[in-house]
């Protein structure tokens, strides 16, 4: 056994995803009980997922990791946020961030699209072709909406906040309606920056750990409705 296994590392992780199949297969022939894997979840986002301006182990992945590993649930977080990505930029690297063993994913994407002023109808159809792909890999996904400031003028905020229920709805793909919910719940006015400083970074954009703290409580259990459709 020892051989096999060193030759399987020579081969690479892929000889070990096999090995580790015949391993199961076997268990299940000779009527044993196999220990379930745990659910791999990849999260697709921008600096906010990234945890961008964060101490390792305080960013948003880490902290949910933490939160769902609290509440019992058997889950693995990928970190797929790569800071300063837009809608455009989460699309076309989508392939390589689902890999084979994903399960599930969730998708925070579109800030920077805000930030940027970019057309709402690019970001429907950016996030409108990574639902679909999802889809078509059969993972569930959780969809985590941002809000547009009124900054844009109303017509853009209106444009800009629809995409995420509508898309959620035509794909039955679940719906955290803003990413900064948690800190509305813990007192925050979205509308007042001076409410939001004890959660935010210096820059007023990225939330401190504090905030990644409250962001997580409020988002945790969609994850865990997530983590419940795989297994479901």
């Amino acid at each position: 056994m020892q051989a096999i296994l060193k030759r399987s590392v020579q081969f690479g992780y892929g000889a070990l995803r096999r090995m580790r199949n015949v391993t199961i297969a076997l268990i299940l022939l000779a009527g044993l009980p196999a220990a379930a894997e745990p659910v791999t979840v990849v999260a697709l986002g921008d600096s906010l997922t990234a945890g961008y301006g964060l101490p390792e182990g305080e960013g948003l992945v880490p902290q949910l990791q933490g939160w769902l590993a609290a509440q019992g649930a058997d889950a693995v977080l990928v970190n797929a946020g790569v800071s300063g990505d837009t809608t455009a930029g989460g699309r076309a690297r989508l392939d390589w961030a689902l890999t084979p063993e994903t399960d599930a994913l969730i998708v925070t994407l579109g800030g920077n699209d805000m930030l940027r002023g970019l057309p709402p109808a690019e970001v429907r159809a950016n996030l409108d072709a990574i639902l679909t792909a999802a889809d078509q890999r059969g993972l569930p996904v959780l969809l985590v909406a941002m809000k547009a400031p009124g900054n844009w003028g109303p017509d853009y905020k209106a444009e800009f906040d629809a995409v995420y229920p509508d898309l959620a709805a035509a794909h039955g793909a679940l719906l955290m309606e803003d990413f900064f919910a948690g800190l509305a719940a813990a007192g925050a006015d979205p509308a007042d920056p001076a409410s939001l400083s004890a959660w935010m970074q210096a820059d007023g954009i990225h939330p401190n750990a504090k905030g990644v703290a409250e962001i997580v409580k409020a988002l945790g259990p969609k994850v865990q409705e997530l983590i419940g459709r795989v297994q479901g």
